[in-house]
């Protein structure tokens, strides 16, 4: 006969997350800053491969607003899953470790399947974008082609396409704060501790739950720093996806006892 576990057992088994104050996230950005100066081949070399990637979307989609939208968008829902090996590098340097960039890698082996769900979990969230923005200009806006490059050329023609732009980025924020508050705790729990990606989750939303002003202020700081390396034309996500790889390793240390 199987029992049931009570809801209550369930949460206290989970790991007991902290308050932070409100200017905690800039001290998350100077450790990251420290863990990149004393890491920066590796830290940098990740860097790197974002902005690549970034570079690569951009010269192959460009012409394709939808699908530009879509490889953008979907590749930075993945960043968080990405960037493991950056919390890989910010783990061993606790302990006095330095890594190289293959080194790094090993860090997701160690909980590689639930890392997997996880991985799994955001694809969903970026195929669903993809579906509601193709719903919101079919419904709203039929006869634009169904991406964003093509709304801004016409968005002064009518009001009813500043409608449509603002529902779109309202939906995108919306979508963009649930991945947040779901990876920002459970992306480097999943790589530091042997717990599956339900317990990470639930985890990540108890913390952003109990922080919603520092986790306001660090969501408002990885949006600015992003758009910033956009950009530079992606090259300034060469340190900046590092840093904020880093520091995002020092939240969940902040966040999560």
């Amino acid at each position: 006969m199987s029992v049931e576990t009570n809801p209550t057992d369930r949460l206290a088994s989970l790991p007991t997350v902290r308050s932070v104050s409100i200017g905690r996230p800039f001290a998350w950005l100077a450790a990251g800053w420290r863990d990149l100066c004393a890491n920066p081949i590796a830290s940098l070399a990740y860097g790197l491969l974002f902005a690549i990637a970034g570079d690569l979307i951009t010269i192959f989609a460009w012409r394709n607003g939808q699908i530009f939208i879509v490889a953008t968008s979907g590749f930075f829902l993945v960043a968080p899953l990405l960037a493991g090996g950056l919390y890989e590098i910010s783990r061993r340097l606790e302990s006095g470790q330095k890594s190289t960039f293959i080194g790094s890698l090993a860090g997701g082996r160690r909980n590689a399947v639930e890392l997997a769900k996880l991985g799994l979990l955001l694809g969903c969230f970026g195929l669903a974008w993809e579906r509601i923005s193709r719903f919101l200009f079919a419904f709203l806006a039929p006869e634009i082609a169904p991406d964003l490059l093509a709304l801004l050329a016409e968005i002064h023609l009518s009001v009813e396409h500043r409608d449509l732009l603002l529902i779109w980025i309202l939906a995108g924020g919306i979508q963009a704060l649930l991945v947040f508050s779901l990876t920002v705790v459970s992306v480097p729990m999943l790589l530091d501790r042997a717990v599956g990606v339900g317990a990470a989750i639930r985890t990540s939303l108890r913390a952003v739950d109990a922080n919603l002003l520092p986790m306001a202020v660090w969501g408002v700081t990885v949006v600015t720093l992003t758009a910033l390396g956009f950009l530079t034309l992606f090259f300034g996500l060469v340190v900046l996806m590092p840093l904020l790889g880093h520091a995002t390793w020092h939240a969940y240390r902040d966040l999560v006892n």
